[in-house]
């Protein structure tokens, strides 16, 4: 979508227990830099979520105090995931906000649950490289890419996607030149010191040990969309 917004832009984006910082952190720092726009961190209730790494953030928003009129819905992901895609709450909430927002978004395993609401269905999108096959389930199309713009859908890959994420949406809300701006002011020149961050690349025992350690976690998102998949065949 190559439409530029200009007039003011209000983001919602999500925080519940458990869900990971950087997911949220990255893009909020980038979208609160752009002129016009607004951003809230929104959650069940304005009391402090803990995050994955024990981080607490305080929602500007409870759900209840949410108008259906945000321009955009981000969603993060987090090692709580299996549990937010079966939360009926937030899904109702999501789905109720996600309906007319401009953009519909997600940074890692939040297009999970964007898709269990509903919200990714016949839309490519993207997710941590060890869940996206999960997408599938609720009737999203997998791509392998760091950060998708599928019509008004922009999802993210794993955690530091998040960045790109957020620079590409700041080019669709306020043009390239400002997104090059901003992400010069914060010397956005990663130079990682492994080639190490592409499933497709890395060492077979390096892959093999990231697995191993996050199986524990994919596992109960994959069983959770296999039961929403057999309800709605």
């Amino acid at each position: 979508m190559s439409t530029t917004m200009t007039a003011s832009t209000r983001v919602a984006m999500l925080a519940y227990p458990k869900f990971t910082a950087l997911d949220l952190i990255g893009p909020h720092q980038i979208l609160a830099s752009l002129p016009g726009v607004h951003v809230d961190v929104v959650g069940r209730t304005t009391e402090p979520v803990v995050t994955d790494r024990q981080i607490c953030i305080t929602p500007a928003k409870s759900f209840s105090e949410c108008e259906a009129d945000y321009d955009i819905v981000l969603v993060p992901g987090g090692i709580s995931t299996h549990l937010m895609v079966e939360d009926a709450e937030t899904l109702e909430f999501l789905a109720r906000i996600g309906e007319n927002a401009t953009y519909v978004t997600s940074v890692c395993t939040g297009s999970v649950i964007l898709a269990a609401a509903g919200l990714l269905k016949g839309y490519h999108a993207t997710s941590h490289w060890a869940y996206r096959e999960i997408l599938a389930d609720y009737g999203a199309i997998p791509s392998k890419a760091r950060f998708v713009v599928d019509r008004n859908r922009v999802t993210g890959g794993g955690v530091t996607a998040g960045i790109d994420f957020g620079l590409q949406l700041a080019a669709i809300l306020r043009g390239s030149d400002v997104a090059k701006m901003i992400q010069l002011v914060f010397e956005y020149d990663p130079k990682p010191p492994f080639d190490a961050g592409d499933p497709e690349r890395v060492a077979p025992e390096v892959l093999a040990a990231a697995v191993t350690r996050l199986e524990p976690l994919i596992a109960p998102v994959r069983e959770a969309a296999r039961r929403y998949a057999a309800r709605t065949e």
